[in-house]
């Protein structure tokens, strides 16, 4: 299927808390949906993942964060999403704790949830299926995965890479 291949950046970021920051968005692709935030890459600059994260973090959050900050967590290509785009995403998971909430913008209003939240949001479908799922088991390592998005929507997913990070390992980077 020829159609428009996009690269985008997804920013997982959490409180001192731990909860999750999410952003219901008010713009397409998924409008009225909650999901990190991030943005696409400004490819006719060449720019790479990690700065389009840093300029999203601080464009969506105010948030001034450098390549150190950032965790690379995972990388998810959608084949044929809703039929419109292919897309290529980076998932970063942003090192630095917020202590507030960032205030709402054009693209929506952010709203901090614990983990056990996400479940009863209204979220993607890719990521209801996968990616949160992908994101929690591999939290603090990385995977890689594809998914192929049918015309009737179904969803085939392919898990390409994976590498977990041990509960202990991780209690120690916190």
């Amino acid at each position: 299927m020829a159609l428009p291949y996009k690269i985008a950046t997804l920013l997982y970021c959490f409180n001192e808390q731990e909860e999750i920051l999410l952003l219901e968005r008010t713009q397409e692709p998924n409008r009225g949906f909650w999901s990190p935030c991030g943005g696409k890459l400004k490819m006719d600059l060449g720019e790479s993942p990690y700065a389009c994260a840093g300029r999203e973090a601080h464009e969506e959050m105010g948030l001034k964060i450098s390549p150190a900050d950032l965790h690379l967590a995972g990388l998810i290509s959608e084949h044929g999403y809703q039929g419109q785009t292919h897309w290529l995403m980076f998932l970063f998971e942003v090192k630095v704790k917020l202590k507030t909430l960032p205030p709402p913008m054009s693209e929506g209003r952010f709203e901090f949830f614990p983990r056990e939240k996400i479940s009863q949001l209204k979220i993607p479908q890719t990521d209801r299926e996968q990616i949160w799922p992908w994101f929690w088991q591999f939290r603090g390592g990385f995977f890689a995965a594809h998914c192929h998005c049918h015309v009737d929507g179904e969803n085939t997913w392919t898990l390409e890479e994976a590498t977990a990070v041990s509960v202990d390992a991780r209690a120690r980077r916190s």
